[in-house]
């Protein structure tokens, strides 16, 4: 029979998709039987363009997350509401995940990284394996460090997350100190073909051009590239924002059909925030990166270390955003001597770990 792994995923933004995509992927040429299930609250269109062949969606939510105002801004008011919502509806909702897991009976269960899953799993006896280069219970007391309930939310993420068999830690990550459970792997990131000769023919370029590809996640954060200060020589691409070719700015549904990884590897130059899935990809692909401060997300520094070990980075301020105002920053940033592409260790690590469990080998991923 062929194996069946059920997937949680947050839905805080594409980082965590960026991560677990590249990982199933894989398992479907080792496994091209793999039966799949994502339960997620991305869109199944955006899990399509990254995931390949056939899954099964359950279109709903597992963790909260942080709420977010836009790309940079938590909303910390709504998080704490909804934070206080979840965690009052704990045991109807950890009754809901045990029933669908029971039904469905995976094989394995992995989650990047949602917590109620975990505890679920453990109480209906499926082998769990955590993912992520961060967890909740290290993300929600920097944002409301004083909040009553907080002791005893961050007791249950930390009793969930321990359910996992073992927790995998992609570079660059977050240390995570109160897990004993934790397994630190290379980098994941998916990679994409170079498609620069199409993508100029399809936007009017030369091939001259420097192209910036404007990207700051998954949660949408509109930019008036359009009006930006004009720069020689420069062009915008910004995915997803509607933007009209006017000013330095490139019409993006003239190649809004291609997938991102794409873009992204057939760019010059990408201008994002600090976030797993942009960072680990622009590195791999060599990629420089202009990235907007985001001092409040206890990640940010981790990300950026690596990131300057591994790439070429320059840190822009958000009212740069503003104006477009990049000239110096760019020169500055292209002039940074060029560096080997990190490996992707941590893609071979997580898969024979997966492959492990899925077959009944667990004792052999320790």
């Amino acid at each position: 029979m062929n194996p069946h792994l059920w997937v949680t995923l947050s839905g805080h933004g594409f980082g965590h998709l960026a991560q677990t995509a590249p990982i199933l992927n894989r398992l479907r040429e080792d496994l091209p039987g793999l039966r799949l299930t994502l339960q997620s609250a991305l869109p199944a269109t955006v899990l399509r363009q990254r995931i390949m062949g056939t899954f099964e969606h359950v279109p709903e939510s597992v963790d909260v997350g942080m709420l977010m105002a836009d790309a940079l801004d938590v909303q910390i008011p709504q998080s704490l509401a909804a934070y206080r919502q979840f965690h009052a509806e704990w045991a109807r909702r950890l009754a809901r995940q045990e029933a669908l897991l029971d039904r469905f009976r995976p094989d394995l269960l992995l989650a990047n990284v949602p917590y109620l899953p975990l505890a679920a799993a453990a109480n209906v006896a499926i082998p769990a394996v955590a993912l992520c280069s961060l967890h909740w219970a290290d993300i929600v007391p920097a944002y409301f460090p004083a909040t009553p309930e907080l002791a005893d939310w961050r007791w249950r993420m930390l009793e969930s997350y321990r359910q996992a068999a073992v927790f995998l830690r992609p570079a660059p990550s977050m240390p995570m100190p109160d897990l004993s459970n934790t397994r630190a792997i290379g980098p994941i990131a998916l990679r994409g073909r170079r498609r620069r000769a199409e993508i100029n023919q399809r936007l009017g370029l030369s091939g001259d051009e420097t192209v910036v590809l404007v990207a700051l996640g998954g949660i949408d954060n509109p930019l008036p590239v359009a009006d930006w200060s004009i720069l020689p020589g420069v062009r915008w691409l910004a995915p997803g924002t509607g933007h009209s070719e006017r000013g330095n700015a490139l019409d993006w549904s003239r190649v809004a059909d291609l997938p991102f990884i794409e873009l992204l590897e057939s760019c010059d130059v990408i201008l994002t925030k600090p976030g797993y899935g942009s960072f680990t990809e622009a590195a791999c692909a060599g990629k420089p990166v202009l990235y907007v401060e985001r001092n409040d997300w206890p990640e940010q520094s981790y990300l950026v270390d690596w990131l300057s070990e591994y790439g070429r980075c320059l840190c822009i301020e958000r009212e740069a955003l503003k104006t477009g105002d990049l000239a110096g920053p760019l020169d500055t940033l292209l002039n940074q001597p060029s560096k080997p592409p990190p490996r992707l260790t941590g893609l071979d690590a997580a898969v024979e770990c997966l492959l492990a469990y899925l077959s009944g080998r667990s004792a052999t991923s320790r």
